[in-house]
């Protein structure tokens, strides 16, 4: 189990089922399992979305994703966790994001799944552009929600 990446960054989809048995592996003592999929919307803004593409920094980016795991293991009793960011080109309904949490009690798991993917949309590196129908393209900044919502963790 020590070699288990528990954050990777990838361009290949991930399957959730098998995740989730891999970080439940050799605990016998995890009472919750908790995990977000997050897909790729198509629309943002208004605007119809046919391609969503992130970007990142390599060695960066994983050790801003490690920071936020570990930090969520300081704050919660976690058995473990799990975060897997996709990065490369994809589709709306594709999934680009998993957190995973297991901990004795629920309680626990469901705090740090919020806290990690709270801090993973202000604190990880990534750049994402979106390309509509026509071929034009954006990039998206960061959301006002996104960072009123990393301070409730602050107080």
């Amino acid at each position: 189990m020590n070699d288990f990446p528990f954050v990777r960054i990838q361009q290949e989809d991930f399957d959730l089922t098998e995740e989730i048995n891999a970080i439940r592996a050799g605990h016998k003592d995890i009472g919750a399992v908790v995990s977000f999929t997050g897909t790729v919307r198509d629309i943002n803004e208004g605007d119809d979305i046919s391609v969503l593409e992130l970007e990142h920094y390599p060695g960066m980016t994983e050790k801003a994703l490690e920071k936020i795991r570990l930090e969520a293991h300081d704050r919660w009793p976690l058995q473990s966790s799990l975060i897997i960011h996709r990065i490369g080109q994809m589709m709306p309904c594709d999934q680009i994001v998993l957190v995973a949490v297991t901990s004795r009690h629920r309680e626990a798991a469901f705090e740090a799944a919020h806290f990690i993917m709270d801090y993973l949309k202000t604190n990880a590196p990534f750049w994402k552009k979106e390309t509509f129908p026509n071929g034009e393209t954006r990039w998206v900044d960061a959301r006002v929600s996104d960072k009123e919502a990393e301070q409730r963790w602050l107080q």
